[in-house]
């Protein structure tokens, strides 16, 4: 079993609401979806940033435009009106969902 990262197979982006940020993950090849939607769960996503995000994340699966929403809740340390953070919108949080591993 081989392990890649995730930037090896798909691309992301990432926005924000208020507290909440949302990646969206997009496979480059629409046959990697099916992989993805198995290794790339919430529990994943949620563990991966777990010293940042303190809500719940959630995955929507969008199997007609092959993507995945990923939401993550109380995700921007009070959000870009109220955080000292370096990255308040968040933006960096794609890349950093691209670094997750997983088997194939």
């Amino acid at each position: 079993m081989s392990k890649v990262k995730l930037w090896e197979l798909a691309h992301a982006r990432a926005g924000d609401k208020g507290n909440v940020s949302n990646i969206s993950l997009i496979p480059y090849c629409e046959s990697n979806y099916q992989i993805l939607a198995q290794k790339v769960t919430s529990e994943i996503v949620a563990e991966h940033f777990q010293d940042i995000v303190k809500g719940k994340v959630t995955r929507y699966d969008l199997p007609n435009i092959c993507a995945f929403n990923f939401v993550l809740e109380d995700a921007l340390a009070g959000g870009v009106t109220s955080s000292l953070a370096l990255d308040t919108h968040g933006k960096s949080y794609s890349s950093a969902l691209l670094e997750i591993e997983i088997d194939l």
